[in-house]
């Protein structure tokens, strides 16, 4: 997961910076320097990031030809 899907998912939630660091357990400074590029994570903090965010209904969409990166809600 990059930054800008990371700031996607948490747009297509409506969720804040607070929030997902409530339902992953990563700090709020970490997520903070995560989404503005300032200071990469450990790849574990990312792995709760992401796991927070699909828990909640997001599709992370990887490279796949030309299709490109992306972020979804996952049809229920």
């Amino acid at each position: 997961m990059s930054p800008n899907q990371c700031r996607a998912a948490r747009g297509l939630l409506k969720w804040t910076q607070p929030r997902l660091a409530g339902a992953s357990g990563v700090g709020l400074s970490t997520i903070n320097r995560y989404e503005n590029e300032t200071r990469p994570p450990r790849q574990t903090a990312i792995l709760r990031l992401q796991g927070a965010l699909e828990s909640a209904g997001v599709e992370f969409l990887f490279e796949e030809g030309s299709r490109g990166v992306g972020v979804r809600l996952r049809k229920n």
